[in-house]
């Protein structure tokens, strides 16, 4: 990771400051670290920062979260550019994350991120034209016994969908495209993480 962030300059907002609500949520969260610690609270404060931006992170609000921690920029920017929950491009109203790390894969994550491109018209790291839609490969995202799965991000959320086949991907696509909010957690006739032979 270099010094620069190269984003959008068409989009990119100059400058960035949070919101009186969200400056004070940004202060509770630096006063949970030990005095000296603060820097400790850039991963939240990033978050923030990208909850009030649209979904993303633009370079001038990884500035401003690196001036109120009294950081070196660059060490937001290495924070923000390792870890794929923050996006440093704008994103759609749904970003959908399919996790391919291995568990996921050994269960058929491959035909879920082809059944997603298919019926958005788009590939992973894409966005569709009318930006309802991002798609994204992820890291595991801590449901391994209820491979393949995907995590959802909106406005309203974060929703983690299991058991995917690529039907039920599909159908879960058309459900956020009508305003609706589909079942989060296991999409078959599991519960929780019971045994699937419990519940055929």
């Amino acid at each position: 990771m270099t010094g620069k962030i190269h984003q959008t300059d068409a989009v990119a907002p100059e400058r960035f400051a949070f919101t009186p609500e969200n400056f004070a949520q940004a202060k509770a969260i630096i006063a949970r670290y030990p005095q000296g610690r603060h820097e400790s609270a850039v991963m939240p404060l990033l978050m923030l920062a990208q909850h009030q931006n649209d979904g993303w992170l633009p370079k001038s609000a990884m500035d401003y979260v690196a001036e109120i921690l009294g950081m070196a920029p660059v060490r937001v920017y290495e924070v923000a550019s390792f870890y794929n929950m923050y996006n440093l491009e704008p994103v759609g109203r749904h970003v959908i994350g399919v996790c391919t790390t291995t568990p996921c894969w050994l269960r058929g994550s491959d035909a879920i991120v082809e059944a997603c491109e298919r019926h958005l018209g788009i590939s992973c790291g894409e966005t569709t034209p009318d930006g309802q839609f991002t798609l994204k490969e992820v890291e595991c995202l801590g449901a391994c016994v209820n491979a393949p799965m995907c995590q959802v991000v909106s406005a309203q959320g974060e929703y983690y969908y299991e058991d995917l086949t690529a039907d039920n991907v599909t159908r879960i696509i058309d459900v956020l495209a009508h305003g609706g909010q589909p079942k989060a957690g296991p999409q078959g006739k599991r519960k929780s993480t019971e045994p699937v032979e419990k519940n055929p």
